[in-house]
């Protein structure tokens, strides 16, 4: 899908553009394959914030309240 407001290397949530679908993560390095066997190779993908679309299928992933403390790693 594309978007015009890149942020690295996935776009930003475009209402009415991204899919409605919000996962909630427990880590700031959130991988996708965009689910089930018709789905796109594996990523895994940085959140820099509190949320990131993944540039193939367009799921947002949001960092869950009090989580994503991992940037030792």
């Amino acid at each position: 899908m594309r978007d015009p407001n890149f942020t690295g290397y996935a776009p930003n949530r475009v209402p009415g553009v991204t899919a409605e679908e919000v996962i909630e993560v427990f880590s700031r390095h959130v991988p996708c394959d965009g689910g089930g066997t018709l789905g796109h190779p594996l990523i895994w993908m940085r959140l820099e914030g509190e949320e990131i679309t993944c540039p193939y299928c367009s799921r947002t992933f949001h960092l869950a309240p009090g989580a994503g403390d991992d940037g030792h790693h």
